[in-house]
């Protein structure tokens, strides 16, 4: 009683997209906070891993990661990229490097 199994793969990929967008989302967040205090690179990437949550993100969530990504890829000095495809593991790891950097 109590204990859920994640047993298909549909359910598998819904856990770790969950997952992975909370901490994205609460990792850009925390950034936001300290925009004046990180380095052009690292406002780069967190405009790229905006940019790559897009299409794992649902509803308002996924029309506001476009908007994220452009401010943050505009404080870094960088024109608009190409929104390219990662799968959830590539962005669980460019999420945890950037975590070190900004709660570091």
């Amino acid at each position: 009683m109590g204990v859920h199994r994640i047993t298909s793969e549909a359910a598998k990929y819904y856990a770790a997209r969950e997952r992975v967008l909370g901490t994205c989302i609460s990792l850009l967040g925390s950034a936001s906070e300290r925009v004046n205090e990180l380095d052009k690179d690292v406002l780069e990437r967190l405009g790229d891993l905006a940019a790559y949550l897009l299409p794992h993100s649902p509803g308002y969530a996924g029309k506001l990661m476009p908007v994220i990504a452009r401010l943050f890829w505009a404080m870094a000095g960088v024109k608009e990229k190409e929104f390219e495809y990662k799968d959830i593991e590539e962005i669980e790891k460019i999420a945890e490097e950037l975590k070190k950097i900004i709660e570091g």
